[in-house]
């Protein structure tokens, strides 16, 4: 199948629907969809999404791992935090299915991983430690997925820790909302100001053998480099002095030439979708 990885949606529902519609028109049911975190929040329509997403998780033609604001919509469910005045997944709450929800989601992972060709790569939402292996990144990822997956209270407990006294709390945080790095190992979801510096500089001057799929900086843009595929384009974020765009990449749309590899730069193999309006309007601003 034609994978198709689609950076945060966020609640932006006819722009997924047109992607999708744009992916059927060229590769009929031969695609699937990877999809790197956020699809919920901050847009007008979550559940459209979800029961999209989940529609292909199901039929074995999507792969989907939690972002930062799938981890807010449990902390509110769980009662840990407060639904907040830029939280749009009220929508999802306020049903009586909503426990379902929950628990799916739940059962998402952190991670996945494959190969495009031969090269090894992983998606997650937002950035991986400079010093993790492909199966580093990949276990820690499974042992979280674990902790979030098991009984209810045991995912509140968890999600209740100080993340400077649990390791696997603090991978979460740095795999679902980490922008910036520092020299003695820390993170922040902050970005960058010297002498802390971004996290993927970091994670590219270690010479890793594997890709990276992510999303989670509508600020940054786009980022295509050696390794590296950022594809939040901050469609929700559309009117805020910038446009915005659901952006997919097609890693497989055609065969890398002889030598070259999928994660290689320059890259044009990508589809962006406008979005149709204005929807993010954050309190205070």
């Amino acid at each position: 199948m034609q994978r198709i990885f689609v950076g945060d949606v966020q609640g932006c529902a006819d722009e997924l629907a047109e992607l999708v519609t744009r992916a059927t028109d060229a590769f009929g049911d031969e695609f699937a969809l990877w999809i790197a975190g956020d699809l919920v929040n901050r847009g007008p329509d979550n559940r459209r999404p979800l029961e999209l997403v989940r529609s292909l998780v199901e039929a074995g033609r999507a792969q989907y791992v939690l972002g930062n604001h799938e981890i807010s919509l449990l902390a509110v469910d769980f009662g840990l935090r407060d639904l907040g005045p830029n939280d749009t997944f009220g929508d999802i709450l306020s049903q009586a299915d909503a426990a379902e929800w929950i628990d799916w989601l739940r059962h998402r992972p952190l991670v996945v991983t494959g190969r495009i060709e031969d090269q090894p790569f992983a998606m997650l939402h937002a950035a991986a430690d400079p010093d993790w292996s492909l199966e580093d990144l990949a276990l820690m990822g499974e042992r979280v997925a674990q902790r979030l997956s098991a009984s209810r209270e045991e995912a509140h407990a968890f999600l209740s820790k100080d993340p400077s006294t649990d390791p696997l709390r603090d991978a979460l945080g740095r795999m679902t909302r980490c922008r910036s790095v520092t020299e003695d190992g820390g993170w922040s979801s902050e970005e960058p100001v010297s002498p802390a510096r971004a996290w993927h500089l970091a994670w590219a001057s270690r010479g890793h053998n594997y890709g990276l799929v992510y999303g989670h900086w509508a600020r940054q843009g786009l980022h295509v480099d050696s390794g590296l595929r950022g594809l939040d384009t901050g469609c929700v974020h559309h009117g805020r002095g910038r446009d915005g765009f659901l952006t997919a990449w097609l890693p497989d749309a055609t065969r890398p030439a002889e030598g070259r590899k999928p994660f290689d730069a320059p890259d044009d193999r990508f589809w962006q979708i406008p979005a149709k309006r204005r929807y993010y309007h954050p309190a205070g601003a």
